[in-house]
């Protein structure tokens, strides 16, 4: 089964910027991003599949973009104009057949890179 390895999280104030990373041990057609807060379900963030197609949750739709860098199996997430909304533990994910942002269609998940956003 492959492996995840995500990267990058950390502390940053509301307006600010960080990417993720995801490190696959192997190629991945479909992955995408999720994240939660404690007490919450999970939620999907972003998704990218292998024809390059993307899918974004509404909330952060126009701050967010998933990348991949096919090459090296890392797939990624420019957040911009971070809100304290944003704060959570993201979790990177593969499994997909094709771009979505439903939770079910994964089965792959990494073990989370924390986001803080606070003045």
């Amino acid at each position: 089964q492959v492996q995840l390895v995500e990267s990058g999280g950390g502390s940053v104030q509301p307006g600010g910027s960080l990417r993720l990373s995801c490190r696959a041990s192997a190629y991945t057609p479909c992955m995408g991003w999720f994240r939660q807060v404690p007490g919450k379900e999970r939620e999907g963030v972003a998704s990218r599949d292998y024809t390059r197609r993307t899918k974004y949750a509404d909330s952060v739709l126009g701050r967010f973009t998933i990348s991949k860098d096919v090459a090296n199996n890392t797939l990624y997430l420019q957040m911009n104009s971070l809100k304290p909304e944003d704060t959570a533990m993201y979790y990177c994910a593969a499994g997909c057949r094709f771009a979505t942002v439903l939770l079910s269609d994964y089965h792959t998940w990494g073990q989370g890179t924390q986001v803080t956003v606070s003045s």
